[in-house]
């Protein structure tokens, strides 16, 4: 008998794509890739290393010097991006299938991934298209302006949390500035990122700008940062693994842009519309199964509405549905991994001395097998606590009390981390003033994580480094290059040495 929540055609094992085929390693080496709601092994893939990634930036570097990508007009190029997106959106359903079988992302949230890669692609194919660069004129004097280049190959390292979107965020920039790219995606997710190949070949992307190197972080990721002929690198995943890559690129002054963790607060003041932002800050925790870097994983609370948002917020994280991630019903499904599953599971017990419990904490019931943390909710944590400063990725949450609006400003920034800030409350002069104080490189006002595609996404302090979005994309994936015109008819040059 088959298992439905099983997406049929599975591949018996995932390849790397170099140069327009797909190959093995060239050792021939290979890594288990798990089911998360089983943890067995369903596909292998291939496990690359220095060599293959020598192969494909090889690969991408002919490309760009000998190919017509980076040659094409935008306009050109555009078509071939919007080809992408129209393709993206109509196979929907079943990369969100494969997206949640590998990842363990509830069905109904792996299709909206899906959906917003498909976005992505065309806001880069129409930024390109219409974007304008700067021009200066000194009337009679002298013009200038700005043409923009590609740069080379560029080295995009994805993380295993929503990996179809976030290669896509990375992808579409890169690939619609003129650049040729080297993608490594996460070893724990390896198949969505399989499909791009197709994807891009339909399109009519030309042969080598498109590569792909599976394996693991420590050989294929690193043998790609120190590459002499890759010039940037956009990393996303964990702060640690962030300073190892700053260090391995700076021999090389590698254009770099990193996002890295995050240990979001969310700010709720007495003022504030209490069922909305109770709403909001569990959707903003344990959607995505908390796997988000953006997730308000601290609650802090004014303490004269402070029990009655615990209570209710207690009672609401019992009611999110735990479940199979095929189920549409689900809300929380499977961790990605049994390694992640430990880790997650290890702070919940740290928890259990550092706050007072109140909900979750444990295996939810039902599910025996498979990496499933019932939604976990800790009040009464201290600032100095571990799971008040520590990213745990996961369905975990410490609320914490404060007194006034300075307390709560110092418990916001009391972390290494500043990615994001959630502030609710129905004073403006308070909000605005708080989001301008707040160490974060993005805040929501009274609103969960909505984003606009034309907006900057980066951190401050361990959170990252640069912003890529919009023309922030645009002006990392390129170079500047001011050219000067005289216009007047006797130009003004200093003389030196006349006779």
């Amino acid at each position: 008998m088959t298992d439905s929540r099983i997406p049929a055609d599975l591949p018996d094992h995932i390849q790397h794509y170099i140069d327009g085929a797909f190959v093995d390693s060239i050792d021939g080496d290979t890594f288990d890739v798990f089911d998360p709601v089983t943890n067995q092994t369903y596909t292998t893939a291939s496990a690359g290393k220095k060599a293959d990634i020598e192969l494909a930036v090889a690969a991408a570097k002919r490309a760009f010097d000998e190919g017509p990508w980076p040659r094409m007009l935008p306009r050109e190029r555009s078509r071939v991006l919007h080809r992408i997106a129209d393709i993206v959106e109509s196979r929907d359903a079943r990369l969100a299938e494969l997206e949640s079988y590998d990842s363990g992302l509830p069905i109904t949230q792996a299709l909206g991934q899906a959906r917003r890669a498909a976005e992505n692609f065309r806001f880069f194919a129409d930024l390109i298209v219409a974007q304008a660069d700067d021009a200066f004129k000194v009337p009679g004097k002298q013009m200038n302006y700005v043409n923009r280049k590609p740069i080379g190959v560029a080295g995009l390292i994805t993380p295993w949390n929503t990996p179809f979107m976030l290669e896509s965020w990375k992808l579409g920039p890169a690939l619609a500035t003129g650049n040729t790219v080297v993608l490594k995606p996460a070893e724990f997710t390896p198949l969505s990122a399989s499909l791009w190949a197709g994807i891009f070949e339909e399109a009519g992307l030309p042969k080598g700008v498109f590569n792909l190197v599976n394996g693991l972080g420590e050989d294929a990721g690193d043998a790609l940062v120190k590459h002499p002929d890759v010039p940037l690198i956009s990393f996303t995943g964990e702060s640690r693994t962030g300073q190892i890559i700053f260090g391995n690129a700076a021999p090389f002054l590698k254009g770099l842009s990193m996002e890295l963790g995050g240990k979001s607060p969310a700010v709720v003041f007495a003022d504030a519309d209490l069922e909305a932002a109770v709403d909001a800050t569990i959707f903003g925790v344990f959607s995505l199964n908390g796997e988000r870097c953006t997730a308000g994983s601290r609650i802090l609370v004014e303490r004269s509405i402070y029990e009655e948002f615990v209570e209710r917020y207690a009672a609401q994280a019992e009611r999110v549905k735990v479940g199979y991630p095929h189920d549409p019903e689900t809300e929380v499904g499977a961790l990605v991994h049994p390694e992640h599953y430990d880790k997650v599971m290890s702070y919940v017990e740290i928890g259990k001395t550092e706050g007072r419990l109140v909900a979750g904490g444990g295996r939810p019931e039902g599910f025996e097998e498979g990496n499933f943390v019932a939604p976990t909710v800790f009040a009464d944590v201290s600032p100095d606590a571990r799971i008040f400063q520590e990213e745990i990725f996961g369905p975990v949450v410490a609320i914490t009390p404060f007194d006034s609006d300075d307390e709560a400003l110092a418990l916001a920034n009391n972390t290494k981390y500043g990615l994001a800030a959630y502030i609710w409350t129905n004073d403006l002069k308070r909000a605005h003033n708080f989001a301008q104080s707040v160490e974060a490189g993005m805040v929501w006002l009274n609103s969960n994580n909505v984003r606009d595609l034309r907006t900057p996404f980066g951190g401050v302090k361990a959170s990252g480094l640069g912003h890529e979005g919009g023309y922030r994309s645009i002006d990392f994936y390129t170079d500047q290059q001011s050219v000067h015109i005289t216009l007047a008819s006797t130009p003004h040059n200093p003389t030196f040495g006349k006779a």
